[in-house]
């Protein structure tokens, strides 16, 4: 950030008073600009015992299967943004069974919010950011293939609560940045 967006002045970094880190503030007006992590919302849309996966038509991870999910947008809350992604990645109506995994991703300032959904009336198709999309039996999730740790984590609890019959809310956390792909 060079420039301050309420009056255009240059601004700097440094920790404002009271604060314990830096910050981009205003030279003139001393506004402080907060810089703060992004939330990605989604679902993990099941319809007769099968999830249903996206494979991904951008970067980043083109080509990787994922779940369907998104950047919340402002003035949405997070339930309204994962129904959005869904709808959007996959053409799927989805009734929300409740929040369901919450991953934090310091490394890279996010925070992923995963629901239970369940498909309404199985139907599905590719939006424009999939290539495809897949229901799929828990024996035949493409591991090799997922986009994102914070997918391949969501998918094994699901799996283990699917076992147990017991489906609680997880929060856990991803600290380590992901590997580089070879899929082309």
């Amino acid at each position: 950030m060079n420039y301050c967006s309420d009056c255009g002045e240059q601004v700097e970094q440094r920790i404002p008073e009271g604060d314990n880190r830096h910050r981009y503030v205003c030279t003139q007006c001393n506004t402080i600009h907060y810089q703060n992590p992004r939330i990605i919302a989604g679902t993990v849309p099941v319809w007769d015992n099968r999830i249903l996966l996206c494979r991904r038509a951008i970067e980043p991870r083109y080509g990787y299967w994922t779940l369907p999910a998104g950047f919340m947008e402002n003035q949405e809350t997070t339930v309204e943004a994962a129904v959005r992604e869904t709808r959007e990645e996959a053409l799927a109506e989805v009734h929300i069974e409740g929040l369901y995994v919450v991953i934090d991703v310091p490394h890279i300032d996010q925070v992923h919010i995963f629901y239970r959904a369940t498909l309404i009336e199985g139907k599905y198709g590719a939006g424009e950011e999939s290539l495809e999309t897949q229901l799929f039996e828990l024996s035949d999730i493409p591991w090799d293939e997922l986009s994102f740790p914070t997918v391949r984590k969501t998918l094994e609890i699901f799996i283990n609560d699917m076992k147990k019959q017991t489906f609680g809310v997880h929060v856990d956390s991803i600290r380590h940045p992901m590997a580089k792909s070879r899929k082309a």
